[in-house]
C-alpha cells in the first residue's frame, strides 16, 4: 500500500489514557446517503433492504442515478448528504456524541478525500484515532439508498479500499481498554480473529454485530466457528439475521435464534425493528418495546445505534432491561433524520425519552445535556 502513517490523537488532554470502548472498522467507510424511488431500486441487483459489495463502477453508476430519483429531502437541501459511515463507525460515534463514554477507532483510511472527510467527521466528534492508520490509495464508499417509508438498501464497495492487515495489530492498541466492539464480515476474518486473540489476552470483552443477512446466510459456518469459539462476550442480531442463523431448523423464530446465541455468549440480543428487542443474559431474558412512535425517516444504523446505547447501559452497571431501553431510545434517534449520525435535535429527543424512563443520563457537556 506504501507509505502509511498513525493519525495523532483526537482528544486534547487524553494521551496516556486509553478509550473505554475500542471499535475495529477494517477499512473507513463514507456513506452517500440519500430518499429514492422505487424505480431506482428495482434497476441495482440483490436483494431490497440488505447489503451487498458492488464494484467501484457500479457503484458510480449507482450515485450518477441518485440525482434522477430522488425524493423530496425531508431535513437536507443537498439530494445526497455524505457522512462518515460504517456499522462500527457509527456506534463508536455514537458513544462518544450522545453518550460521553470515550472510545477510539482501530482500523485504516485511504489519503484521498473521502479519508479526510471520514478523519474529519471523527475527529470533531470525538474520537480518539490514534489508532487508524492512513495509507496510500481509495478509502471504502457505500451507496445508502432509502425509500419513502425509511428502509434502506445498501451497496458498499471496498474492494479496492485500503483495510487494516492482520499483522499491523498492536496489543498496546488495545491495553487498558474495556471493549471491543466489532462486526462479522467473512473478507476480514483472518483480521477479526486476531483483534480477538489479542482483546481477551489483554483482558477486554468483545462485543461483534452479526452485519446483514447476506453476510450471515453466505458465511454461516465460520460465523458458527466464531460464535462457538466462546471468545464473543455479546452478539447483536437483527431478526433477519436471526432467522439466517437458524437457517434449516424446524424453529427460526428470534427467540429461538436468541437461546441459541445465549449457548455461546455472556449476552445477546435481537432487535426486532418496530416491535422492540429480546435480550438473554445467562439465565435471564426480557423484551422491551421499541421507543417513539414516529415513521422512520431512515432506518440507516439503527441498530449501530442500539448497540451504542446497549454498550453505554452496561459500562454503567445498568439492568438488562434498562440496558435495552436505552438502546431503545438512542436506536430511535438516529432514525428520525438521513444517515447514520444522529443529529442535535435527535440527541435532545432522546435524552428526554431517557428521562421520563427514569434512566440515568450521560455524563456530557453542558451544551449536549437534555434541555426541558
Amino acid at each position: 500500500m506504501g507509505a502509511e502513517q498513525l493519525l495523532p490523537e483526537s482528544l486534547p488532554g487524553k494521551v496516556g489514557q486509553p478509550p473505554l470502548i475500542l471499535g475495529l472498522q477494517p477499512s473507513a467507510l463514507v456513506d452517500h446517503v440519500a430518499r429514492v424511488d422505487w424505480s431506482l431500486l428495482a434497476q441495482i441487483p440483490g436483494d431490497r433492504g440488505g447489503s451487498q459489495q458492488v464494484a467501484i463502477e457500479d457503484l458510480e453508476h449507482i450515485l450518477s442515478e441518485v440525482k434522477a430519483h430522488t425524493l423530496p429531502s425531508v431535513d437536507d437541501l443537498s439530494p445526497i448528504r455524505t457522512i462518515a459511515g460504517g456499522s462500527v463507525a457509527n456506534t463508536i460515534r455514537g458513544l462518544t456524541v450522545g453518550f460521553g463514554v470515550s472510545c477510539g477507532l482501530i482500523g485504516a483510511c485511504g489519503d484521498d478525500e473521502q479519508g479526510h472527510s471520514f478523519v474529519h467527521n471523527m475527529s470533531i466528534n470525538g474520537v480518539n484515532l490514534s489508532r487508524l492508520r492512513m495509507k496510500n490509495g481509495p478509502t471504502g464508499q457505500c451507496a445508502c439508498l432509502v425509500d419513502a417509508v425509511g428502509n434502506r438498501t445498501m451497496r458498499p464497495c471496498l474492494s479496492n479500499a485500503v483495510k487494516l492487515q492482520p499483522n499491523e495489530l498492536l496489543r498496546e492498541d488495545f491495553k487498558g481498554s474495556k471493549w471491543l466492539a466489532l462486526r462479522y464480515g467473512f473478507y476480514n476474518l483472518e483480521l477479526i480473529r486476531t483483534a480477538v486473540r489479542i482483546a481477551k489476552q489483554e483482558g477486554l470483552f468483545v462485543s461483534m454485530d452479526l452485519a446483514s443477512f447476506e453476510m450471515v446466510r453466505d458465511f454461516r459456518s465460520t460465523l458458527l466457528e466464531l460464535l462457538e469459539s466462546g471468545l464473543i462476550d455479546l452478539c447483536f442480531a437483527n431478526e433477519d439475521e436471526a432467522r439466517e442463523l437458524l437457517r434449516g431448523e424446524s424453529n427460526a423464530d428470534p427467540e429461538t435464534a436468541l437461546g441459541f446465541l445465549a449457548k455461546h455468549c455472556e449476552w445477546a440480543v435481537v432487535t426486532l425493528g418496530s416491535n422492540g428487542c429480546i435480550a438473554k443474559h445467562r439465565k435471564e431474558i426480557v423484551r422491551v418495546p421499541a421507543i417513539g412512535e414516529a415513521q422512520a425517516t431512515d432506518a440507516t444504523g439503527a441498530g449501530d445505534l442500539f448497540a451504542s446505547g446497549f454498550l453505554y447501559g452496561l459500562v454503567k452497571g445498568l439492568s438488562l432491561e434498562d440496558c435495552c431501553k436505552v438502546g431503545s431510545c438512542s436506536g430511535g434517534s438516529v432514525i428520525r433524520s438521513l444517515g447514520g449520525e444522529v443529529r442535535p435535535e435527535n440527541w435532545q429527543w432522546m435524552y428526554k425519552q431517557m428521562q421520563i424512563k427514569g434512566l440515568p443520563a450521560p455524563d456530557l457537556p453542558k451544551q449536549m445535556r437534555f434541555k426541558p
